[in-house]
């Protein structure tokens, strides 16, 4: 046993200092592949701000809408599986170094008036997409603040980004961030 202790012994003590040296020189570099094709430049989504949005009533359904349709506000092509996400334009908040910032809240949003609730609600397709002001009470006499020159943020996430991202939709900073969309780059019509 002592034999076989000392011949493990000698073994690590050569493997270990073996290991030791100067470092030989580098290889040579391999070839270049062949150039793949370019791709086309892609966009990680848009936001388009359209302002002045005004809603029109139908007596019949006793609900507010407007149609707005992809191609006359954006050249970004919307495809069918794409995510479509709506803010509204809640005001302006000060904040406490004495600036401003916009508050936007993501469409469905409530209001709870003394006659009853409303609810902002969309559908979309790939072409075109309506907001509904939909209400448990007779809507015919709710206020223009909710109804005339109102702003919207639509943003189109394309489908693998919304599919693989985990990114919290309810607050539009976090959306513009997670697509690295900057303010300057939110594309501003206004539709009056």
């Amino acid at each position: 046993m002592n034999k076989f202790n000392t011949i493990i012994g000698a073994f690590l003590v050569l493997l270990t200092v073996s290991c030791e040296g100067p470092t030989g020189p580098p290889g040579f570099d391999g070839f270049d592949g062949v150039d793949g094709q370019d791709g086309l430049d892609g966009i990680q989504g848009q936001v388009v701000e359209i302002d002045g949005v005004n809603f029109g009533y139908d007596v019949d359904g006793n609900i507010f809408s407007t149609l707005i349709n992809f191609g006359d506000e954006t050249n970004y092509e919307v495809r069918e599986a794409d995510a479509v996400l709506v803010y509204r334009f809640d005001g302006t908040i000060d904040l406490d170094d004495n600036s401003t910032a916009d508050a936007w809240s993501q469409i469905p949003q409530n209001f709870f008036l003394p006659e009853g609730t409303i609810q902002y609600v969309f559908a979309h397709t790939f072409v075109d997409f309506e907001i509904f002001i939909d209400g448990n009470f007779d809507l015919s006499a709710i206020s223009t603040d909710f109804t005339d020159n109102q702003s919207f943020r639509i943003v189109f996430v394309p489908s693998v980004f919304a599919n693989s991202s985990k990114m919290d939709t309810s607050n539009i900073e976090n959306v513009m961030s997670a697509l690295g969309i900057e303010e300057s780059q939110v594309m501003k019509i206004d539709i009056d």
